[in-house]
């Protein structure tokens, strides 16, 4: 009988052969088709900048508001009918010249009068003093009593006396008779007449009209408490430099957007906090030969002199903001995109101050960012800053005007997130703004109420906000420039105040 073990290894050679042959036919195949390698990305295009740690000079915009350093009330000295207005209302005085006329005849006849008992006590006078001189000589020979000296003596001095006071009476009357003829005191502009001719004229209603003085003229402004502690906290922790003379020079910005032509100076600052309105009062002097600027006007004053030491900065449009805050593109050493946290501080133009994040020779990407993600490969060129307006140029293209809004954004109180009405006028304004090929301006207004630093910086959120719809919309990036926030002044409303203006410059 035969064991089925004995049988199995008979089986197995004959196996192994089908196996090899399987084995070299797939090594065959193999061999015959070609291996499928996956082509790296092309690198995305980008412009980058250098970033270098530098000394910045810093300014400061603060809304004033003009004042006359020498406001006159012109007013009647003496009661009596106005018999013409002179000047021109309005219009810029000489010291010296006539501004009003009053009726000069009662004055003229108490002139008159007051030279004629002038003329009566002098004429007494001289017959006393006669008496007197007759009387001395004959009372020093005992042929005159002593009272009869003393009854001459006295006559005299009492003539005299009253020659004095007629003097006086009549330097008066001539006094009164001058005031009716009333001029400026001062070099200045006219205000309106506030009597008409032949009015009577008495203390109830002397005011006539205001002389104010144009050079040098006022400027005030106020800073608020928080503001100045902000600035002596940036100075104690070496982010400010103030001005080693600690003078300021004061720019003067007009409603036009141009530049006043002569620069101010700190004059005043007033010790005194207001509490009604939490500011400090400061007050800047600048001649005014011209006399473009006139009494209340609205305009923006600008401080130089201050320097942010070793400060970085980098264009607006660099500067994304995630959830988690902001952020910037890098560029590393393999050339690929490395996002990077950073953390803000004021605007400076069309750039932002970057206080934490960044370090000298760091290449931060400015434009070609909307299709990075982390570790893409780019190819940076190096980024070409905008020209800059020559000084003097005229800039009143660049200043945002509520009148010359392409479109006004308004957000709910405290909020800074766009909502679906909010995001049909970006859309709809986008429009438009792609038609052009202007720079386009973006500024925001700070609340009314409430801590007014974090106001305004509610108010760069809410701008930001705006850019990104506009940017997501098709604008260009590159055209857009974020301005400083705004105060509302005068009658402006709350929902005025939560809102961002976008401009189209020129």
């Amino acid at each position: 009988m035969v064991n089925p073990s004995d049988r199995m290894p008979s089986r197995m050679p004959s196996i192994w052969p089908c196996i090899a042959a399987l084995t070299c036919a797939l090594a065959v195949s193999a061999c015959g088709r070609e291996e499928k390698v996956v082509a790296p990305a092309a690198p995305i295009a980008v412009t980058s900048l250098t970033v270098a740690a530098r000394d910045v000079p810093i300014s400061a915009e603060y809304v004033a508001q003009t004042q006359s350093s020498q406001a006159v009330n012109i007013q009647a000295r003496v009661s009596g009918f106005l018999d013409k207005r002179v000047y021109v209302e309005g219009s810029v005085v000489k010291a010296g010249q006539v501004l009003f006329q009053m009726d000069q005849k009662p004055f003229q006849a108490q002139v008159d009068a007051q030279k004629a008992a002038l003329a009566r006590n002098q004429a007494s006078m001289d017959v006393a003093q006669q008496n007197l001189a007759r009387t001395k000589p004959l009372a020093a020979l005992n042929a005159l009593s002593q009272k009869d000296l003393d009854d001459a003596t006295g006559q005299f001095e009492q003539s005299s006396a009253a020659v004095q006071q007629s003097k006086a009476q009549l330097q008066e009357a001539q006094l009164n008779l001058s005031y009716t003829t009333i001029t400026s005191p001062v070099n200045g502009v006219s205000s309106y007449a506030a009597v008409a001719d032949g009015t009577y004229l008495s203390p109830s209603n002397s005011q006539l009209t205001t002389v104010s003085v144009l050079s040098p003229m006022w400027i005030n402004f106020s800073i608020s408490e928080n503001e100045m502690q902000r600035i002596r906290d940036n100075v104690k922790k070496g982010l400010m430099k103030l001005p080693a003379t600690g003078e300021f020079v004061v720019e003067i910005e007009l409603v036009d957007g141009t530049m006043f032509p002569s620069t101010g100076k700190i004059t005043f600052t007033d010790p005194s906090f207001n509490p009604q309105t939490g500011t400090f009062l400061i007050r800047v002097s600048v001649n005014n030969p011209q006399g473009v600027l006139r009494p209340n006007q609205y305009v923006r004053t600008r401080l130089l002199g201050a320097i942010r030491p070793n400060a970085i900065l980098v264009p607006q449009r660099a500067v994304q903001q995630s959830a988690k805050g902001h952020f910037v593109w890098v560029v590393d050493k393999d050339s690929k995109a490395l996002p990077r946290p950073v953390l803000v501080g004021d605007w400076y133009g069309d750039s932002w101050f970057i206080s934490q994040g960044l370090t000298s020779g760091e290449q931060v990407i400015v434009d070609g960012t909307l299709r990075l993600a982390p570790g893409t490969p780019v190819k940076a060129t190096a980024y070409v800053p905008p020209v800059a307006p020559a000084k003097g140029a005229d800039t009143r293209a660049a200043v945002p005007s509520a009148r010359a809004a392409a479109a006004s954004i308004n957000f709910a109180t405290g909020s800074a997130i766009l909502d679906a009405r909010a995001l049909d006028v970006v859309q709809a304004s986008a429009v438009n703004l792609k038609a052009t090929t202007n720079p386009i301006v973006i500024t925001g207004y700070t609340d009314r109420t409430g801590n007014h630093a974090a106001n305004v910086d509610l108010a760069k959120l809410r701008a930001i906000a705006v850019r990104d719809a506009l940017v997501k919309a098709g604008v260009p990036a590159e055209r857009l420039q974020l301005k400083e926030p705004l105060d509302i002044t005068g009658s402006g409303t709350d929902t005025d105040a939560r809102r961002v203006d976008v401009t189209v410059a020129g």
